[in-house]
């Protein structure tokens, strides 16, 4: 296997044992493997992680998913009905690790002695991370769950996609991706902390709290009059114009939704004389017509291409951009210019992480392990 070094990142020397499956465990200790730490994923003998059946398939059997949430990691099997086999792992995550973190059914680890209360107890320094489905308090706090259900019950669904349509999933898991990176934040404000203290602490985090946690405009939107956003679209609530207009070939975002940018979008358009309508002289005149401001728009938008529209509203100085599928995204010159996309040997390009240090992108390590790989390496038998 084509690895690379790591020393040099933040998190090295700092281990972290993974007890976890689907997305959000594994986003959470991708972002401590890519940032340099050495993290150990556990997974059950037979089958592994859910993930590794999930996505698309390479022909070698291995899956996108599993591929794309597991890379910087090495991985061991643990019999959790074993009790030699749990021990060792109590053992080790009390006696060699910084951090565990864990995605199991609600009840999941406690019955096998791994929840954080006993391993705390056991290593005061231990960083020990839930990430539950509904958080530790409430009616809810047994049930498990998954982002679909947690986009539909905190409230994105409802806030997603256009009036009068169906509901729809943002097309991410944003849920769980953003239960990992809070679960990365908690974990690294907790990593402070002992090194001020020199004690650790348990980090909670949950699908349920994380898709809350991203309504907060839609709250403070709510508390002014009382009413439900409204479905939007491309758009967004109180701001016009400000959304996806069909062109000849495709969709572009335009974003003009002051009084400046306005006048500029009203002039490149060949329309000069909107701003001073009464309809559209401010923001919020424009938004509360923004069904008769779009029927201006739309007609004008659709004579040409993207691509033109692209370069006669950048002239004009306002911010815009085609919606682009996954394959364009990828070869998007500005994409290939930040380097995002990592891959070792000719191998699967990856996404990396967001981040740069010293204008460095932390590097792709290693590939996502197979199922046992590091058994050797790491409990010293297969």
């Amino acid at each position: 296997m084509v690895e690379t070094n790591a020393a040099n990142l933040p998190l090295a020397g700092i281990r972290v044992v993974e007890v976890g499956s689907s997305v959000a465990a594994p986003y959470a200790a991708w972002i401590l493997a890519g940032l340099g730490a050495d993290v150990i994923k556990v997974e059950r003998p037979r089958g592994g992680d859910d993930a590794r059946q999930w996505g698309r398939m390479f022909p070698d059997g291995t899956s996108s998913y599993f591929h794309a949430l597991n890379r910087d990691k090495r991985g061991i099997t643990i019999d959790m009905s074993n009790a030699e086999e749990r021990d060792w792992l109590r053992t080790f995550c009390t006696t060699e690790v910084d951090v565990v973190l864990q995605n199991m059914r609600p009840g999941g680890v406690d019955k096998y002695g791994l929840d954080g209360a006993s391993l705390t107890a056991a290593n005061p320094r231990l960083i020990y991370c839930n990430m539950g489905a509904f958080g530790n308090a409430g009616p809810l706090k047994h049930r498990a769950g998954y982002d679909p259900l947690m986009q539909a019950y905190g409230g994105i669904m409802g806030i997603t996609g256009e009036e009068g349509r169906p509901p729809i999933r943002v097309g991410t898991s944003i849920v769980d991706m953003g239960t990992g990176l809070w679960s990365a934040v908690g974990i690294l404000a907790a990593l402070k902390h002992r090194d001020d203290s020199g004690k650790g602490c348990i980090v909670d985090a949950s699908l349920y709290e994380t898709a809350v946690a991203w309504m907060t405009n839609s709250v403070a939107s709510t508390a002014v009059d009382g009413r439900n956003p409204e479905r939007q679209g491309s758009g967004a609530r109180g701001m016009a114009p400000y959304q996806a207009y069909a062109c000849s070939d495709g969709h572009l975002v335009v974003a003009a939704p002051n009084d400046g940018l306005f006048v500029k979008l009203a002039n490149a358009l060949g329309h000069p004389e909107w701003p001073a309508d009464p309809r559209f002289d401010s923001n919020q005149s424009r938004y509360a017509n923004l069904a008769e401001l779009n029927a201006l728009i739309e007609p004008i938008m659709a004579t040409q291409s993207r691509a033109h529209w692209q370069e006669v509203l950048e002239v004009a100085g306002i911010p815009t951009a085609p919606v682009q599928q996954v394959l364009e995204m990828m070869s998007d010159p500005q994409t290939q210019a930040l380097g995002i996309l990592q891959s070792l040997g000719g191998g699967v390009p990856l996404m990396g992480m967001p981040l740069s240090f010293d204008g460095q992108r932390p590097p792709l390590t290693r590939y996502a392990p197979g199922l046992g790989e590091h058994n050797a390496e790491i409990k010293g038998k297969g």
